[in-house]
Parts: structure tokens; C-alpha cells; sequence
């Protein structure tokens, strides 16, 4: 008889960052007030689920995005460090379009399919993958939610659909507050689903990549 286990990686909700910093690791990036909303949007999306396990990346936004589904699903949220944002040699700066002429960008981008500038994909995935095995057995035959960011839950995801690691970040299609859902039968990946529990929420606008 077949298991189906099911690990939802959840990105947190918007972000306050009006000077647009490239936030990466650092602390003290809290939830605006709609990012509070959307993660109990989220929350709310996931009602109903079967959840026997909840993990977070250890950063501010992260946790904050897990507190309502703490609440709603009455589970510990346990932090992996596994999940957490990717590491970017650009984090605390406010990059824009004239940051290309930048010699202190300029010389970090030699190398986009690594890429030169962060983290490479390939530890990314080896983390995700880690952290995801652990989800699954813990929640096996039911559900887990693992709250991390956009990079990392896109890397995943595009290894999950067989794709290179490498990619242009203004076409991850994993946004705030969203579920990407991994589910496994048995040990196997059988399907990969994408949802916006928060789409009514979102702006038009710039966003900072990989936040």
C-alpha cells in the first residue's frame, strides 16, 4: 500500500523594506502589515490540511509567517536552519538598474549559472533536499509546512520538475506567501503544485529578488 506524504514550502509574507535593501540574512526585517495578512492568509489556506509537523527558517520574516499557522494548527514550529535565505555578497545594499555600472556588483557577476554573486545552487538544493527529507518523515502519511524564501523554495522546486539550477531571477514564479507542495508516494516524488493563498494582496510593483 502506498504512503503519501505532502511537504508545503511556504515563503513568507511581504516584507517592510522602503529603502529597498537586498535584506538576505540580516536581522530585524519584520513583516509589513500586509505581510502580516498574508500569513494569515496562509494559514487560513491551510485549514483543513492534515498537518503533523511545522518548520521555519530562522530568520524574522520566517517565523513571523509560521506564527499563525502555530496558532491555527496548534503545532511547535521548529527552526531549521536548512531553510534559511540564501547567503548574497550584494546582501545590504539597495541595488537598481544603475548598480550594473557598480564596480563592487560588476565584479561579482562572472559567473550566473554558480552563480558568483551568493550561494551557490547546488549547496542550496543540498540543504532544501535535507531539510525536506526530514519534514517528510516526520509528517509521513500526513502533510508538513516548511516557511523558507524565494530562492531556496525555487531551487528546490526546479530540481523537483527536472530543470537546471541556474535561471533569470525575474521569472521564479514563487511568490509571497505562496505554497509550493512537494508529494511524495512513499519515497517518490509524484507531483509538484503551486498556489497564492495571498494573491488578492499583491502589488504591482518592483520586488527585490530572492527575498
Amino acid at each position: 500500500m502506498t504512503t503519501t506524504t505532502v511537504v508545503h514550502l511556504l515563503r513568507h509574507g511581504e516584507v517592510y523594506n522602503p529603502d529597498k535593501v537586498l535584506y538576505g540574512r540580516l536581522p530585524d526585517y519584520h513583516l509589513s502589515d500586509r505581510g502580516q495578512r498574508m500569513a494569515e492568509m496562509a494559514a487560513e489556506w491551510f485549514e483543513g490540511h492534515d498537518i503533523a509537523a511545522l518548520y521555519s527558517s530562522p530568520l524574522d520574516r520566517t517565523q513571523e509567517t509560521a506564527v499563525p499557522l502555530q496558532k491555527t494548527l496548534d503545532l511547535p514550529v521548529t527552526l531549521d536552519d536548512r531553510l534559511i535565505e540564501a547567503g548574497n555578497r550584494f546582501q545590504g545594499m539597495s541595488l537598481s538598474a544603475r548598480s550594473a555600472r557598480d564596480p563592487r556588483v560588476l565584479r561579482r557577476l562572472y559567473n550566473p549559472f554558480l552563480p558568483s554573486w551568493g550561494e551557490p545552487y547546488a549547496e542550496i538544493l543540498d540543504r532544501m533536499v535535507s531539510a525536506i527529507k526530514v519534514a517528510r518523515r516526520a509528517a509521513w502519511g500526513r502533510e508538513a509546512v516548511c516557511v523558507s524564501h524565494q530562492l531556496p523554495i525555487w531551487t528546490a522546486r526546479r530540481a523537483a520538475e527536472a530543470r537546471r539550477l541556474w535561471h533569470r531571477p525575474d521569472r521564479r514564479e514563487c511568490n509571497l506567501a505562496s505554497v509550493t507542495s512537494l508529494t511524495f508516494a512513499d519515497h517518490r516524488l509524484a507531483s509538484v503544485s503551486y498556489a497564492e493563498p495571498a494573491a488578492s494582496l499583491y502589488v504591482d510593483g518592483p520586488s527585490v529578488p530572492g527575498a
